[in-house]
């Protein structure tokens, strides 16, 4: 049995490498399924059993790993595979059953240009200090737009990189930096353990994975703060809810002081989304760019979040975008079909009247 699930789970990931696929998910009762320019298509005809999935779940694990997912019914890990592919996985229960969610991790990272990402994301990674926050729903590239800044800093600065992951993806190679990766569960217990050694560790940037609680975060703003530039994700659709986010997670007696050390130490935000092209062949990033000036910290500051948009329309010239912006773009160069493009926008009726004026001026 043992040797048969083996032979099935490195199909699996072949056929996951030969389609070019971002996600293979294997769930009791169902057919393993790819994920292919975001869309689910089926790998096979036959349904996985729940013997197939617990013995795939236990061919990826090493002891420890396999008594900590008995603890806690959850495990993320990272794995290399033949042919040089390297994967993030998730192991968790549904059901009473084992289910498995594996990304694929490119090789090599992608430059900005292939990645779509606007210039301004260059300016945020050289600055000398403050908090650059990279957000967007779940398989939206944060992980990769991350690495694309962590490896533009390993190419042009001398600096020494602390990433914090949960698990490792992308895997950087010394340069002009020095970069230091710690696997969460693995290196470092917790986030917030990692987060508070890293003050004796003499890092110039320090990546967060991802900030998911009050003390991440708070500890986070202190080495913003302190002179540490801070690169880290959050799962919201638009710049204006990242930063109500981070406040938010506060009791109410803090926020006023959150409002003031974010519009003290905050750079700039990038929203992201992937959305798949018109021929269904690949697909390419929409974002927003708040960057933060005199007036954006003014705002932040007497919390007026709900004022941000209007700075970000008017600001094109320090490199800000909306994302309907973007999307109108891309649908002008005919990479996404426009009932596409409204389904992504986060104010479809602006985003459907913009396109009206656009096609009334050609």
């Amino acid at each position: 049995m043992r040797c048969r699930l083996k032979t099935t789970l490195e199909n699996l990931i072949g056929q996951m490498q030969t389609a070019g696929a971002s996600d293979l998910i294997l769930t009791a009762g169902a057919a393993p399924q790819l994920r292919v320019h975001g869309l689910l298509r089926a790998a096979g005809p036959e349904a996985l059993t729940a013997e197939d999935t617990r013995g795939m779940a236990g061919s990826l694990m090493n002891p420890q790993q396999r008594e900590l997912f008995h603890e806690v019914k959850n495990l993320d890990l990272s794995k290399e595979f033949p042919g040089e592919l390297r994967c993030r996985i998730n192991i968790y229960v549904q059901k009473d059953a084992v289910a498995i969610a594996i990304r694929n991790i490119p090789a090599l990272i992608p430059p900005f240009e292939v990645l779509g990402l606007p210039d301004i994301a260059k300016d945020f990674a050289v600055q000398p200090h403050g908090l650059v926050l990279i957000t967007g729903p779940a398989g939206s590239g944060k992980s990769t737009t991350l690495a694309a800044m962590i490896n533009f800093i390993n190419q042009t600065r001398h600096a020494h990189v602390v990433c914090l992951e949960d698990p490792i993806e992308y895997v950087h190679a010394h340069h002009k930096s020095v970069i230091d990766q710690r696997e969460i569960g693995t290196d470092a217990r917790t986030f917030q353990e990692a987060l508070r050694g890293v003050f004796r560790q003499s890092p110039d940037v320090i990546m967060v994975g991802e900030m998911r609680d009050l003390e991440t975060i708070q500890l986070v703003l202190t080495l913003a703060e302190t002179g540490h530039l801070i690169l880290a994700t959050l799962h919201t659709q638009d710049t204006s809810h990242a930063i109500n986010r981070m406040v938010d997670i506060f009791p109410a007696g803090q926020q006023e002081q959150i409002y003031m050390q974010l519009s003290l130490v905050l750079i700039g935000v990038i929203a992201q989304q992937l959305i798949i092209t018109s021929d269904r062949q690949r697909r390419v990033l929409a974002y927003e760019v708040l960057r933060v000036n005199h007036a954006v910290r003014n705002l932040i500051r007497e919390r007026q979040i709900q004022q941000l948009y209007s700075v970000v329309e008017t600001s094109r010239a320090e490199g800000m975008v909306t994302m309907n912006e973007t999307l109108r773009r891309l649908h002008e160069r005919e990479l996404i079909d426009f009932d596409e493009a409204l389904s992504r926008s986060p104010r479809p009726k602006e985003f459907a009247r913009s396109i009206v004026r656009a096609e009334k001026k050609s």
